[in-house]
């Protein structure tokens, strides 16, 4: 049985990296030695002992870490990954991987420098259970092939709970569709596949932010399987819902357990259709009350360390990808490419 501790530092000590430590910390082989943010005034120590600095570079300077979780803006967060890997350290970064696809590729060089080190990128929603049941179904065949996917997911705005910085380009890089539509994004791949064409309308003219508050797309793989997306920060009753229809049926991903308990029940309808129905199909639906996916993702990133396996869910292959659809979308809109002047490189 292994005794080994992982020492983790966290690098931003807001909403994401205190939920992230209380998940951390549920695992025997893992204990948070340190955390910083920049809205700490000075270094210091919390009753429990953990460290407290201002920023990263203190953080990975004075510690004796094992890993480091990045849990910073946009801007910062590919600084702070190719900190930590340069400083031997594990890292595990949250979504997005920064704030467009150089990001990202810049990280991956530096990874490519010290391939015995793991990095995984907080994709949370590939741990939901109704996902990993709908996967499960989808991959069986037991429905058939996929046909097509619709997607909505959308919340009342991009403000965060305490801060702006999702309203600026220059530290977000882009805004619903980015911030929080990716997860959906990565979702569409995870269930069709890669998208080779892809057609956009991204507009900001609501809010009025520098940054989209909506984002449409359609788009197409090599199989001809075709996804509808809607990313949206005037859904004033905010929404998740994932439909994938199937040869023989129908998955339906509604609701999703989050922190804000605002987007309804998490639920699987699975939907067994044939030709004798008459558009009225047996259908089954699960509730589910529990959300194991913080937990789950943490405790695979740790055996990934412990066992030395190779990261796979979250991988920095699979969050380029994802990024790279996330600006192809962007970029299929001409206007809005040229209006921010945006690359896919």
């Amino acid at each position: 049985m292994l005794e080994k501790i992982l020492r983790v530092g966290i690098a931003g000590y807001g909403v994401v990296g205190k939920r992230r430590r209380h998940f951390i910390d549920k695992h025997i082989h893992l204990k948070t030695v340190a955390v910083c943010d920049r809205s700490f005034n000075s270094e210091g120590n919390f009753v429990d002992g953990v460290h407290f600095y201002k920023d990263f570079e203190q953080l990975i300077e004075n510690e004796k870490l094992d890993i480091l979780f990045v849990c910073m803006p946009n801007d910062i967060s590919p600084f702070a990954t190719i900190a930590g890997l340069k400083n031997s350290l594990h890292v595990f970064c949250e979504k997005p991987p920064g704030r467009d696809v150089k990001d990202i590729k810049s990280v991956i060089e530096i990874e490519k420098q010290f391939s015995h080190l793991k990095l995984m990128y907080g994709f949370n929603h590939r741990y939901h259970d109704s996902v990993k049941e709908a996967l499960r179904i989808m991959r069986s065949k037991e429905l058939g092939a996929v046909l097509n996917l619709r997607a909505v997911y959308g919340k009342s705005k991009i403000l965060s709970f305490d801060s702006d910085w999702r309203t600026k380009r220059v530290i977000s890089g882009g805004g619903i569709l980015l911030d929080q539509g990716i997860h959906m994004v990565d979702l569409l791949r995870l269930f069709a596949g890669d998208f080779i064409q892809v057609n956009s309308f991204i507009s900001n003219n609501y809010w009025n932010h520098d940054v989209e508050d909506n984002a449409y797309a359609i788009m197409k793989t090599d199989t001809n399987i075709v996804a509808m997306l809607h990313s949206s920060a005037t859904q004033w009753r905010h929404k998740f819902q994932l439909e994938i229809t199937l040869e023989r049926g129908q998955l339906i991903l509604s609701g999703i357990l989050s922190g804000t308990k605002s987007y309804g029940a998490e639920m699987l309808t699975v939907v067994y259709a044939n030709e004798h129905d008459g558009g009225d199909p047996k259908e089954v639906t699960i509730r589910y009350n529990n959300d194991p996916s913080w937990q789950a993702e943490i405790f695979e990133f740790a055996d990934s360390i412990l066992y030395n396996k190779p990261v796979t869910s979250g991988s920095s292959a699979e969050a380029l990808k994802t990024m790279e659809l996330v600006y192809k979308i962007y970029c299929a809109d001409k206007e809005w490419k040229e209006k921010y002047n945006l690359s896919l490189d």
